[in-house]
């Protein structure tokens, strides 16, 4: 989040408003509802982690068991088994 001085983006007539409530101080503008991105949209960590476990689904419909797919995706026995038997 950067900042932007307020003088610059809002007319006169808002930021005399807005200075009946604030002077001087800094405020949080959150975005409108359903703009706010998920968790990992930006990072591109929900992708990885998205097509992560679809190559753990599929290995599993084809026989590879939950140990297995443990030992090769470092992960617990638990995490995988939510993985696989997920509806997703």
């Amino acid at each position: 989040m950067k900042y932007v001085n307020a003088e610059i983006i809002f007319p006169e007539e808002l930021l005399m408003e807005i200075q009946k409530y604030i002077h001087g101080g800094i405020v949080y503008v959150p975005n409108p509802d359903g703009v706010r991105k998920k968790w990992g949209e930006n990072s591109g960590n929900r992708n990885y982690l998205n097509q992560r476990n679809n190559k753990i689904r599929l290995s599993f419909s084809e026989g590879m068991t939950i140990n297995q797919l443990s030992d090769r995706f470092c992960l617990s026995y638990d995490s995988i088994k939510k993985i696989v038997y997920s509806k997703k």
